[in-house]
């Protein structure tokens, strides 16, 4: 897997972000259920046109599991993933909406 470095300019910025905003671990854990609602409702769109998909709207799902005793969260989903070219262009940008693009 190829290695992408941010523009210097970026990384300032993302790490001034990452260590304000995301340190709030409900801000953090909102924006990842977020994230996978938008990626349900790309997912959804496509399964409107595309028989491939082969998931209905009641098979779309986000799952929260919590193990107490190592203090690990972990949240899934199954829906759509990113092209490599989506990730580019979307990794380390700030306040942007790919829903509002989709």
């Amino acid at each position: 897997m190829a290695v992408k470095q941010f523009k210097a300019e970026s990384k300032k910025l993302l790490d001034l972000m990452i260590n304000s905003i995301y340190t709030n671990r409900e801000i953090f854990l909102r924006e990842l259920v977020s994230n996978a609602s938008d990626a349900i409702d790309k997912l959804y769109f496509r399964s409107l046109t595309d028989q491939t998909v082969g998931l209905n709207k009641e098979d779309f799902c986000i799952r929260l599991e919590l193990d107490k005793d190592d203090r690990i969260i972990t949240l899934s989903d199954n829906c759509i993933g990113m092209t490599r070219e989506e990730l580019e262009e979307n990794l380390g940008t700030i306040a942007h909406s790919g829903s509002l693009c989709f």
